[in-house]
């Protein structure tokens, strides 16, 4: 019984302390940005039992998912291929999108999005959830089933996990914007100016998820979405895509939940994820559910071109607690040597006493050219 009890008590140590950032010991970083890693919606697992860091994303291989490791944050080297769809249980067929991996209960769990083959209607974006499960960090990741974790009617993406203290576990995702036209005053004003006549949204989403991964418990909750008022104080940057003529979307996506001093913090991207306008902010709550609610100081990222930068489209973050204690903002961007490809960056993230995130970002190293 001690050693069930020691077990137990190890494991929500260890869940806490990787979910529940730490102010950094050392505030001194020289900018190792951009990463030599093309991915988009990056996420790093830092693996005790190998002592390295795992990094996955979007990108890299053809109907699956890549792996990149390091040892010390500033070189990578890529390991090749962690998933593919080529195998029975494979239940997506393409646009393999935002994968999340998990070191739980001994194995590691991959959550990802895709499009899921079993489309009668013929949807354009009929994108779903999955999980995959491995033995190591770099796999291979096998489908757990032949189908997506579960179906709430409408399509959506990018997959986030948390691990809550008392042993319940929360799934967050997006609702596409795919046929999801929303009233709002930003609709009727681009309406007005001949733009769009209709503005299509995606909306942040949570619910409770089975502890076996198996499925969800309940409904889901709407914990995000764009604002429908003008005067809205998150209006003005959170429909840049619209305002700027870019798309007739907004969106609201790669969200990420952490909990720090008992206030749960949710951040999360807006705007078109392949323009320049992609930026990162966050909300608030004392629950995993919500309500929520949008900092004053949104947002946290955004491209700093009109400072005499060379960064845009930053966005779809994670953060990572390294071995020393730093928290780290990781994000995908582009610049003006990159250009189109979606590379990494890593920047700094501080907490303050009044509980107000920044990110130290976006950075580039001194000799980036």
């Amino acid at each position: 019984m001690k050693k069930i009890i020691t077990f137990i008590l190890t494991l929500v140590f260890c869940i806490l302390s990787c979910q529940q950032p730490q102010q950094p010991k050392n505030k001194t970083v020289v900018s190792n940005n951009p990463l030599n890693v093309k991915f988009g919606d990056p996420y790093v697992l830092y693996d005790k039992q190998s002592d390295l860091y795992y990094m996955y994303g979007t990108g890299g291989v053809e109907n699956g998912f890549g792996v990149y490791t390091s040892s010390d944050l500033v070189n990578w080297e890529n390991k090749g291929a962690v998933y593919t769809n080529n195998q029975t249980k494979s239940w997506g067929i393409k646009d393999f999108w935002a994968p999340e991996v998990y070191h739980y209960n001994d194995r590691y769990y991959m959550f990802y999005s895709s499009h899921w083959k079993d489309n009668p209607n013929n949807e354009l974006e009929n994108y779903k959830i999955g999980v995959a499960v491995s033995n190591s960090p770099l796999g291979p990741f096998e489908d757990m089933t032949g189908a997506p974790l579960f179906d709430p009617g409408y399509p959506i993406i990018d997959a986030n996990v948390y691990f809550s203290e008392d042993g319940r576990l929360f799934l967050y995702y997006s609702r596409c914007c795919y046929k999801h036209s929303v009233d709002s005053e930003i609709a009727t004003w681009a309406k007005e100016k001949g733009m769009y006549d209709n503005i299509e949204e995606s909306w942040i989403y949570g619910v409770e998820l089975k502890a076996d991964f198996s499925g969800v418990i309940g409904e889901p909750v709407l914990l995000l979405r764009p604002p429908v008022k003008m005067d809205d104080k998150q209006s003005e940057w959170e429909s840049r895509s619209v305002t700027s003529g870019e798309i007739n979307r907004r969106w609201t996506e790669g969200s990420y939940l952490f909990k720090h001093n008992d206030i749960y913090y949710m951040m999360y991207s807006a705007n078109f994820y392949a323009g320049e306008n992609y930026a990162v902010g966050y909300a608030t709550s004392n629950h995993p559910l919500g309500p929520f609610t949008k900092s004053i100081n949104n947002p946290v990222l955004e491209k700093n071109t009109s400072k005499g930068g060379v960064v845009t489209g930053t966005g779809h973050n994670s953060l990572l607690t390294d071995k020393n204690g730093n928290i780290w903002c990781v994000y995908h961007g582009r610049t003006s040597v990159t250009g189109d490809d979606r590379v990494v960056f890593m920047d700094p993230l501080q907490i303050d006493s009044n509980g107000d995130l920044t990110v130290e970002g976006p950075t580039v190293r001194t000799n980036f050219k």
